[in-house]
């Protein structure tokens, strides 16, 4: 068997494996030791002068530093045996998406407010980086699908489409920096230098996948009409990325999202996307998780076929 037939096999079985199981509570998270890393990192380095020099190096250092660490063990395996090095890859594709876990945690969400708004808020608490206290039920559904929306770009498009250009190590890269960007990424008084750099490496990082699924989610729904209002309100988001799926979502839905939230204690404006305030309901979240799954195995198919036919 060639080699990029262990690699397309080593993609499908860890993609497979997170449809199935999601991310196993059980089972020690590599996510986890990223974050630890740069807890460590950033308690010792953000502090003092030449904050966003510190920040940068941080964050190169164990960027650089997991993928080559990563391909020289893949590298390694691989000389031992190819169904060893596909093992790990496998294993690393699994890690690395959390299509499943995500789409669980929207629908605990909606679950959780229908029984109470304080159930929702602590819910919701989970996946959001913004402050739930005060949130009514349909600001907890509209917080849902935005993170719905962005993540399936984040947690899933994304990853792959680094697994695509620099294999596994660089799905592993992709993930190192987005723990940055959701760990330190803030423009707050203490992350507005040191972070700076990380939050501008995670938007190159997600400038083409972000825009892809969108395009994803318009397909998968049949919905691509909606071009145009991706378009013009994907821009409005204050990232220069997490717009344009929200906007997706937002379309396809008919529904509005934006408005004010509360972060680290400080309001943040966010524009609204879309214009129909209507309820957001629990068939919203269903037809919301089947386009994010759709989304997913579409983006399989896309990656699969056409370098099968290569081999």
């Amino acid at each position: 068997m060639e080699p990029e037939y262990y690699s397309l096999t080593a993609l499908f079985v860890g993609f497979a494996a997170d449809q199935l199981f999601g991310d196993p509570a059980s089972i020690p998270h590599p996510i986890v030791g990223f974050g630890k890393l740069i807890s460590w990192g950033e308690k010792r380095l953000n502090k003092g002068k030449y904050r966003f020099a510190k920040g940068a190096f941080l964050t190169l250092i164990l960027v650089v530093g997991v993928f080559c660490f990563s391909k020289l063990i893949i590298n390694i395996s691989d000389q031992y045996h190819p169904v060893l090095g596909a093992g790990l890859t496998a294993i690393i594709v699994f890690f690395c998406l959390s299509a499943r876990t995500l789409r669980n945690e929207v629908r605990m969400v909606f679950e959780a407010v229908d029984k109470s708004t304080e159930e929702g808020r602590i819910q919701l608490s989970r996946i959001v980086g913004r402050d739930t206290s005060a949130l009514n039920p349909q600001q907890i559904r509209t917080a849902a699908l935005e993170t719905l929306a962005e993540n399936l770009s984040d947690g899933v498009i994304a990853p792959l489409f680094w697994f695509v250009l620099l294999g596994a190590p660089g799905m592993l890269a992709y993930k190192m920096i987005n723990t940055f960007d959701s760990m330190i990424g803030y423009k707050n008084d203490r992350y507005l230098y040191f972070g700076r750099f990380a939050a501008r490496l995670d938007d190159v990082a997600n400038f083409i996948p972000a825009r892809l699924t969108a395009l994803l989610m318009l397909l998968v729904s049949g919905k691509l009409s909606k071009t145009g209002f991706v378009l013009s309100n994907g821009r409005k988001h204050a990232s220069p990325n997490s717009g344009y799926p929200e906007s997706a979502l937002a379309g396809i839905l008919d529904c509005r999202f934006g408005g004010s939230n509360f972060y680290f204690g400080k309001i943040v404006e966010k524009p609204y996307i879309g214009t129909n305030d209507r309820e957001i309901n629990t068939d919203d979240m269903r037809q919301a998780t089947r386009i994010n799954q759709h989304c997913e195995w579409l983006m399989l198919i896309l990656i699969i076929i056409p370098l099968a036919f290569c081999i």
